[in-house]
Formats: C-alpha cells, sequence, structure tokens
C-alpha cells in the first residue's frame, strides 16, 4: 500500500513539473514569434536570377502571369558576370540620375489617396505623411531603383527634387520611374530637361502640395479628382498611362521618343532585374 502511495505521488509529482516546463517552453516559443513579428524578422529566400542575386521576404513574392515575382527584393551582384555588367553599369563620367518616386509610396498606403478614391475614406486621406525610400514597393518601383542604384546610378527622392529642382542641371540624363504624384515645381524642372527617360507610364500624372514643416503631400489635382473628368493633373501633352500601364509583362517593349527624351510603352518593374538589354538601352539612351 505504501508503494502504490508513493508510486502515485510521484507520478504527480513528475506530471507537475513536465507540465510546468511544457507551459515554460509554450510561453518562450509565443514570446520569439511575436519578438519576430515585431521586429519583422523573415528568413530570406533566394531566387534563381542570371543577372543578380534575389534575396526576398517569402511575403513579397507574386504570382503574376503564371510566374513567381518579387514585389519587392535584395539584388547583389555576381562576381562571375563582371563583363555583363560593364555593359550595363554607369560610370562616375556618366551624369544620370534617377528620381525615386516616395510621394507615390505615400499615395498609395493605407489611408491614402486610393483609400479615397475607393470611397473607404473621405478627403482626409488626400493628406498624407511623406514615406522614406525604405517604403516603397512594386507601386512605387522598389526593384527599379535597387537595380539602378547597384549599377551606379545616382539617386535622390522626389521631396529632395522639390526642395533643390536645379540639381537636374548637374546632370545628362533624368530618369523618371512611377512618380505618379509629382508637385508643379517637380514637373517643371522635370519637363523643361532635354533628355529625360520615362521609364515607367503614368508618371508626373497627379499634381501634389508639399508640406515640408509637417512632411505630408496632398492632392490638389488629377486623377479624377476634383472633378471625374480631370486625368492628367497638368494637362500633360506627353500623357501616356492609357494602355501602357497595365502591360507588365513588357513582352514588346520599346522607347518612342518626345520632345525631351523618351518614353518606355510598359511597366517594367517585373523585368527590370532580369533584361539585360533594356539595362543596357537605359543606359545608351
Amino acid at each position: 500500500m505504501k508503494l502504490i502511495k508513493i508510486i502515485t505521488i510521484s507520478v504527480i509529482i513528475i506530471g507537475i513539473i513536465l507540465s510546468i516546463f511544457y507551459f515554460t517552453f509554450e510561453l518562450i516559443l509565443i514570446e520569439n514569434q511575436e519578438e519576430k513579428l515585431n521586429n519583422n524578422e523573415h528568413e530570406m529566400i533566394e531566387l534563381s536570377g542570371s543577372l543578380f542575386t534575389i534575396l526576398v521576404n517569402p511575403d513579397d513574392l507574386a504570382i503574376v502571369n503564371g510566374k513567381t515575382i518579387p514585389l519587392k527584393a535584395s539584388f547583389a551582384l555576381k562576381n562571375e558576370l563582371e563583363q555583363v555588367y560593364k555593359q550595363i553599369k554607369v560610370s562616375h563620367d556618366e551624369k544620370s540620375l534617377v528620381i525615386i518616386p516616395t510621394f507615390t509610396a505615400s499615395a498609395y498606403a493605407k489611408n491614402g489617396f486610393y483609400d479615397f478614391f475607393n470611397k473607404n475614406c473621405d478627403d482626409q486621406c488626400l493628406t498624407v505623411e511623406i514615406l522614406s525610400k525604405e517604403k516603397l514597393d512594386y507601386s512605387s518601383s522598389a526593384n527599379s531603383v535597387k537595380i539602378l542604384q547597384l549599377l551606379g546610378y545616382d539617386s535622390i527622392t522626389d521631396l529632395e527634387l522639390h526642395k533643390n529642382p536645379d540639381i537636374l542641371n548637374g546632370y545628362d540624363k533624368i530618369i523618371i520611374l512611377h512618380n505618379e504624384y509629382v508637385s508643379k515645381i517637380m514637373f517643371d524642372a522635370i519637363t523643361s530637361h532635354n533628355n529625360v527617360i520615362f521609364l515607367y507610364p503614368n508618371s508626373l500624372y497627379g499634381e501634389v502640395k508639399v508640406d515640408n514643416i509637417n512632411n505630408e503631400i496632398t492632392l490638389i489635382r488629377g486623377h479624377g479628382y476634383p472633378s471625374l473628368d480631370i486625368t492628367n493633373g497638368f494637362n500633360w501633352e506627353n500623357e501616356n498611362t492609357q494602355p501602357y500601364e497595365f502591360d507588365n509583362k513588357c513582352e514588346n517593349w520599346e522607347f518612342y521618343p518626345i520632345s525631351n527624351g523618351h518614353m518606355l510603352n510598359c511597366f517594367p518593374e517585373n523585368i527590370i532585374w532580369k533584361n539585360e538589354l533594356l539595362l543596357k538601352t537605359i543606359k545608351d539612351l
């Protein structure tokens, strides 16, 4: 009888110890998971790519036209492709400048312009905080910014251009990405330059007012605002949104000349990191 009591008590004690260990372990796992989520830590995966090493967060992958595409990624040069890079990289002597579309990133953010367009909020969503260049995504040319910087192009944000439009005078070539929303100061500076590569359709589409003190932009005109009959906010003669903005396959891409440069006839975000000829053409224009 004593032996049975001892065994029973021992089993209970062991059970209690195991339970404490289990719940303690579970709590540690939960805390680690929460810490990972709070720190936005995700294991990066490598995608195969002929031109660059590509590291991407799995959450930033999407199926586009039946293919797995990084909506944004980190890119690196491959040592074995040095000769290829000589054909597509720019040297310090080649004065080319990329304008990073942080205004567009801000417009597309939650509680931004598109929540207003979709009637999810009132006109308070037409004033938004200007996001940093680290917040770029597909709609704001995240991949193009990284690829062109990797290839040696100088770059500034559109806020920097708004504050100092004369900076364009020091460059032989200006590359405009999906800079859909720009100020009048920016618009005038860009359209006055004699060699601009408009790499994305739908650029220079909406006019915004910039509030430097509060780090905000407000939509003034364009994209059906303040009236639905208004498309391009600047009535720009080279407006090319339709139909090119929605061609993200770019199977028949080409640049066509305009009065102050060249425009691409498709949305190249899904091919810029893998198309050597496109990158060489950008360099040579």
